[in-house]
């Protein structure tokens, strides 16, 4: 004799993988949370800063003054 199945659990069970499947497909379309890339940029900004607070002169960039006094601008 054959087992009976109840065919609303198989439905329910069907539908919770099918949402399982949807759920995977969009994690990897739309890549990591936002928290991990807040937290990635924060570790990257605290490590350019640290950087910086290490150098012995400041970047000729980074200052208000001409590079070379006999320019007019």
């Amino acid at each position: 004799m054959a087992t009976v199945v109840s065919l609303r659990a198989h439905r329910k069970k069907k539908a919770r993988q099918d949402k399982a499947a949807t759920a995977a497909a969009n994690r990897v379309a739309h890549g990591r949370p936002k928290a991990a890339k807040t937290a990635d940029t924060a570790a990257r900004t605290l490590e350019e800063h640290r950087l910086d607070g290490h150098r012995l002169t400041p970047d000729p960039d980074e200052t208000d003054r001409p590079s070379d006094p006999t320019s007019t601008t």
